[in-house]
């Protein structure tokens, strides 16, 4: 035993050894590549790290998003912001519906919470076009309507003006087509779609996220742009690499989890309506089976009614055959 402790002690202090060496060689190749005009390597000193200030760093991403606002501001959690969903929407949220807006309200809140985001009308209408897909079909009755409120209310958002956003972004997208829509990503012209392109491309930490992309292919569906995931592909690498100048590949990526995410709602759906049909015709034949059977009941109440007077009549003629 003793021995075993032994060898692993010295495992333990050769491989510290080694560690020392390699960081001191480290060290020394910095050194002499500085000396020599080459590349250096410098090692972050204990007192850089012991000095480090939030949002003080020398670099432009850290002057505009260093300040108090940005370093001391008080976020919560998403958990928090869940609790504020519920005490808000104050209903228990339909078991089929509750993972979908649990991620939801999880996903909006870690977007809006990040320093870089910025609404832009294109947002809007994108996160009111999810909204619709995923609850549209909610079983209960106005619920979707306080559902979409209570959310916008738990992750500090003005719904009137994100609606009033995307419906001028709808106005000005009625009757375009889409190169008109191309246009006005590219130029960046004074219209509406054109000012979101200016935007982006005048912004080089602009935030892109899961909604921007989403209201891209809804303006794609105004367009009358066939809505499958292999014919908006190509048109939204388009519209984000060529026209606006950003990465496509989340956002295609965005668009296929869309048509993913479509495709089985409306396969939930159908096997809602295949459901509600075959329970109306259950219900049908059942109705069917009662009116049949309260029919036959009368019919022998009736025949009964018929055997009676007809005994009756008989009794009567006897007793009067009697007294004769």
């Amino acid at each position: 035993m003793k021995f075993q402790t032994s060898a692993l002690l010295l495992v333990v202090a050769a491989a510290s050894t080694n560690a020392f060496t390699q960081l001191s060689t480290n060290a020394r190749t910095s050194v002499a590549l500085r000396e020599g005009g080459g590349l250096s390597v410098d090692l972050p000193s204990i007192e850089s790290q012991i000095a480090y200030q939030p949002g003080a760093a020398d670099t432009e991403f850290a002057r505009r998003f260093g300040g108090d606002k940005f370093v001391d501001a008080e976020i919560r959690t998403v958990g928090e912001a869940f609790t504020a969903f519920t005490e808000e929407y104050g209903f228990q949220v339909n078991a089929l519906y509750k993972n979908m807006i649990t991620d939801t309200v999880g996903t909006i809140h870690l977007i809006t919470v990040n320093a870089r985001f910025v609404r832009d009308p294109v947002w809007s209408l994108g996160i009111l076009s999810a909204l619709e897909l995923l609850l549209k079909n909610y079983p209960e009755p106005g619920m979707y309507e306080k559902i979409t409120t209570s959310l916008f209310k738990s992750c500090n958002l003005d719904e009137a003006a994100i609606r009033a956003e995307a419906e001028e972004l709808k106005a000005w997208a009625a009757g375009k087509t889409k190169e008109d829509i191309e246009a006005a990503l590219k130029g960046g012209d004074d219209s509406i779609l054109g000012n979101v392109s200016k935007t982006v491309k005048g912004d080089e930490f602009w935030m892109y996220s899961r909604y921007f992309g989403i209201g891209l292919v809804k303006l794609m569906e105004m367009t009358g742009v066939e809505m499958d995931k292999d014919d908006v592909y190509p048109i939204m690498e388009n519209w984000m690499s060529t026209q606006l100048g950003v990465s496509h590949i989340t956002a295609c990526g965005d668009s296929d989890l869309f048509f993913r995410v479509k495709d089985k709602l409306d396969m939930m759906e159908t096997m809602m309506k295949e459901i509600e049909i075959r329970e109306k015709k259950r219900m049908a034949e059942r109705l069917e089976a009662k009116a049949e059977a309260a029919l036959k009941a009368a019919e022998r109440e009736e025949k009964m009614e018929v055997e009676i007077e007809l005994e009756a009549e008989a009794n009567r003629e006897r007793v009067g055959a009697t007294d004769e």
